[in-house]
This record gives structure tokens, C-alpha cells and sequence, in this order.
């Protein structure tokens, strides 16, 4: 069954990521920099997906690489366990969705990025 996120624009999500960060003090290049650690894309590659208004689906298949410890995000996101999803492209939207979660908690980035 294909979800609705999954058409959905990254351009439409990235600006909400953005908006739960900086509600609870956190900045957007902090997102950037947890989107960037979680897909591989670089600064311009970050900012073309979004001019050029892809889908949720394009953004993670277009992704440079998924980070080799994106399997160590662990937790509850929307009510399911991330480590229990068996999508691999709603997998990646969870693990995206814990990683901006975590920010806006306030954890300390080298825990997010799993260092």
C-alpha cells in the first residue's frame, strides 16, 4: 500500500522539520545538519531537492547515501517503533521524523548523529 506521505513535496515537510526545531530553540541549520548526516546530501544537494519540489520517495532515493548508523535510531515515533517499521521508505520518514524529535527535546546533537 503506498502512503500519501510519500508523494507528498519534500519542500511542503522540510519548512515544518524546521518549524518544531526552532519552537523549542533549536536552529535550521541544526535540521540541515541531522538531514545531511541521515542522507548523505551536502549543502547545495539539500537545497536543490527542495527548489525542485520533489516527493518524500524522490528525496530519500535520490539520497547520496543513508548513513551507515541510521539502523541505531530506536524509539517511538507517531505511535509506532521505528525499529519495528517494515517499509524501507517509511523506515527512512521515521527515522528523519525521531532524528528532528530528538532536537526539539533538546538532546545533544553528538547523541542524534549517533557518534
Amino acid at each position: 500500500m503506498e502512503h500519501k506521505i510519500f508523494k507528498t513535496s519534500f519542500s511542503k515537510i522540510y519548512p515544518l522539520l524546521v518549524e518544531k526545531a526552532v519552537r523549542k530553540g533549536r536552529t535550521k541549520d541544526e535540521v540541515d545538519t541531522v538531514i545531511r548526516w541521515l542522507t548523505g546530501y551536502d549543502e547545495s544537494g539539500l537545497k536543490a531537492q527542495i527548489d525542485k519540489n520533489v516527493d518524500y520517495e524522490t528525496f530519500f532515493n535520490e539520497a547520496p547515501h543513508m548513513n551507515p548508523n541510521a539502523d541505531k535510531i530506536t524509539g517511538v515515533i507517531c505511535g509506532y517503533r521505528v525499529e519495528n517499521i517494515e517499509d524501507p521508505l517509511m523506515k527512512k520518514i521515521r527515522w528523519l521524523d525521531k532524528l528532528v524529535d530528538e532536537l526539539a527535546k533538546g538532546k545533544p546533537m553528538e547523541k542524534i548523529l549517533r557518534s
